[in-house]
């Protein structure tokens, strides 16, 4: 025993140690490695815009050095990629943009807000030189943009149209008797559809329908201008699958040259002036960005436009880069308002929605805050249920055409395994004091009242909600329930209905912001700063993810996906102002 004994305290020794001397390298790398490698721009250089490891607008900032040290090292989101294509216009160094092989996950107004300004760029006189193997839908319509686009002689281009699969579970709830007991307020409120039906309603193919060809007509409009064609002739080459060859792409003036990528760089090396034999000077977009980021020239402006990011599903608690939390959110709205520095405040939403409660708080904290100061809000790919909620208030609301926004309504969902258990010869008996003492039990039949109860308080928050949208937009109850229901709607359509002010990006809700608070010499400062414990750390490490992976690998990507679905609705806490599917655009 005793030398067992020894064993296990020499283990114990040895990882305590490993631990100490990793963290030790950590730390010092923390203190004394903090300044990044110089990035140097030398002349007649070309930036390589590769997008594959953008995901969010803004890339977040955290109160504790530890966090920071362990998140991701390039502390770069699309809006600071965006300034730094802005700055490129005026630095003699840089000659032009490459988009080579770029394969991102931005959304469409993400992929708009690059693409406006590359379009800015061009108006300098640089180019923007555009090459791939294979091109997706959203990817050509990033390079369309480009003076000249290039496709690999044996790739192909997908130009057919936009189209949306959703899943149904309902016979799956009948073989396994797990079911998803659904209420809910708006005939559009269809992200519980999938639970009670196994085909799309009329009411959800409705709107998805015209959200579709809404995002569609946004594109092609985009595309029929840089690439001098009509939208009739776009939607032609799209019905008819005219462009599925490189050769059939270039006759139908999609691309303009089919040629591999050497033939790419010779071309790029010409306009450089540069010898063939010789390499042209490149910068990738990240380093840059990360120059620019310390080289700028500090403003003596003592005036700001705070700009408070809201990104991904709104949840409670503090929050982070990928989830909208209460913690952050109220904090960096509350510093921003009280900061008499401040004069204005621009809210950039990119969220699907979630918890209704959150919301509320934050809509809240809004509506406090733009009666001291304007407050405008900048929508991004979403800004949809909850993700409106938050913005219904604001004293200006600007969005992108293919922004998806709306979807006042509101759902309960409840995962209930009576049907499960039952089948397993599992029972389940309740004791209880009073008659409405006992909370929902997901191993027994609903309760009728416990529903009626519940269905009261789904009914109770669409009104808030709806009250809140009237309230904003100065519209009455009536006019904003008849645009509800739960219903999506594109940017383009929203401002047709009231739910939206103005068409533009972010610096167009900034120069709005600084506009309504009379300033013209100003600051943007960014929120929210993040509050993150030292266990979180450990949440980023690779040994973290392997779980996920080994399972993608054992089951495959699409069953993957399926389970993911069940996990990520019965993980749905409190009443959801959330968007009405999960949309996956093709």
């Amino acid at each position: 025993m005793k030398f067992l004994g020894n064993v296990l305290a020499t283990i114990v020794g040895i990882f305590v140690f490993t631990m100490l001397f990793f963290f030790g390298i950590v730390l010092i790398g923390v203190l004394f490695g903090g300044e990044e490698e110089s990035v140097t721009v030398k002349e007649n250089s070309v930036i390589e815009l590769n997008l594959g490891e953008i995901h969010n607008d803004y890339a977040g900032k955290y109160s504790d050095p530890w966090v920071t040290a362990f998140s991701d090292k390039e502390h770069i989101g699309l809006t600071d990629i965006i300034d730094a294509i802005e700055a490129a216009k005026t630095d003699d160094n840089i000659k032009g943009i490459s988009i080579l092989n770029n394969n991102s996950s931005l959304g469409m107004a993400q992929s708009k807000a690059v693409r406006d300004a590359l379009e800015d760029f061009k108006k300098s006189g640089k180019f923007v030189m555009a090459y791939a193997n294979t091109y997706s839908q959203k990817e050509y319509y990033l390079n369309s943009v480009a003076n000249t686009i290039y496709l690999n002689p044996v790739g192909d281009l997908d130009f057919k149209g936009l189209s949306s699969d959703l899943l149904f579970f309902k016979d799956f709830q009948d073989k396994t008797g797990i079911k998803m007991e659904v209420i809910r307020h708006g005939k559009y409120k269809s992200a519980v559809e999938p639970f009670l039906e196994n085909k799309m309603s009329d009411a959800n193919r409705e709107q998805i329908t015209a959200l579709l060809n809404s995002i569609w007509n946004s594109v092609v409009t985009d595309i029929a201008k840089s690439r001098n064609l009509s939208v009739q002739k776009l939607n032609e080459i799209a019905n008819g699958l005219l462009a599925r060859t490189p050769e059939m792409a270039k006759a139908q003036k999609l691309v303009d040259v089919v040629a591999y990528e050497d033939a790419y760089h010779n071309a790029i090396k010409k306009l450089l002036k540069v010898n063939t034999k010789d390499e042209y000077e490149k910068v990738s977009i990240a380093d840059y960005t990360r120059k620019f980021n310390t080289t700028s020239i500090p403003s003596d402006a003592t005036d700001e436009i705070a700009i408070i990011y809201a990104q991904g599903e709104i949840q409670s608690g503090e929050g982070d880069v990928n989830i909208i939390g209460e913690g952050a959110m109220r904090r960096s709205i509350n510093e921003a308002r009280n900061n008499d520095d401040v004069k204005a405040v621009v809210l950039r939403i990119d969220s699907p929605g979630g918890n209704a409660l959150t919301s509320d708080l934050i809509w809240r904290e809004i509506e406090l805050t733009k009666k001291v100061k304007p407050v405008v809000v900048s929508m991004g790919n979403y800004a949809a249920s909850g993700g409106y909620y938050i913005a219904c208030n604001a004293t200006k609301i600007f969005a992108e055409n293919n922004t998806i926004t709306g979807s006042i309504g509101v759902f309960g969902i409840l995962p209930n395994f009576s049907g499960l258990t039952n089948k397993m010869g599992i029972h389940s008996e309740q004791v209880k004091t009073h008659e409405n003492s006992g909370n929902y039990n997901p191993f027994a039949p609903i309760d009728e009242k416990f529903k009626a109860v519940t269905t009261e308080g789904v009914e109770q928050i669409y009104k808030t909600f709806v009250s809140h949208v009237a309230q904003g937009r100065k519209m009455t109850f009536a006019q904003v329930d008849a645009i509800a229901q739960g219903r999506v709607w594109t940017g383009s359509d929203a401002i047709k209905i009231g739910l939206v002010d103005t068409i533009g990006g972010l610096n167009d809700a900034i120069q709005e912001a600084a506009r309504l608070a009379k300033i013209t010499s100003y600051t943007t400062q960014n929120y929210p700063e993040y509050k993150k414990n030292f266990e979180d750390l450990f949440e980023n490490l690779p040994f973290a993810k392997t779980k996920e992976r080994l399972i993608k690998e054992e089951i495959g990507e699409e069953n993957y996906k399926v389970m993911e679905e069940i996990k990520r609705v019965q993980s749905y806490k409190g009443i959801q102002a959330r968007m009405p599917f999960e949309i996956n655009i093709q």
